[in-house]
């Protein structure tokens, strides 16, 4: 691939930005991997398998928000809206 920057602190910075592209991408990929999976649980009615899931799902959530992967506002909807789900099938 051809890039139209010519300095080189400019293709360092292409550079930059696919690292950091790839790896924010893997790790939203995760987040909403696991994120799902506790969903599954929780429509399935498991409700003691789902609140340990929960707990992994808080802790992945939480580090991605502190990474900066993932908004910390965007975490804290979202880990607001699964407890809510997992307190309903309780």
């Amino acid at each position: 691939m051809k890039s139209l920057a010519n300095s080189r602190s400019a293709k360092k910075r292409i550079r930059q930005n696919l690292t950091r592209r790839t790896a924010n991408k893997s790790y939203r990929s995760m987040v909403r991997t696991t994120v799902k999976t506790f969903e599954t649980l929780v429509k399935s009615a498991d409700s003691v398998t789902a609140a340990e899931k929960f707990v992994k799902v808080q802790k992945v959530l939480d580090t991605a928000a502190r990474k900066g992967h993932v908004h910390k506002n965007t975490v804290a909807r979202k880990l607001s809206r699964l407890s809510k789900r997992l307190a309903a099938k309780a």
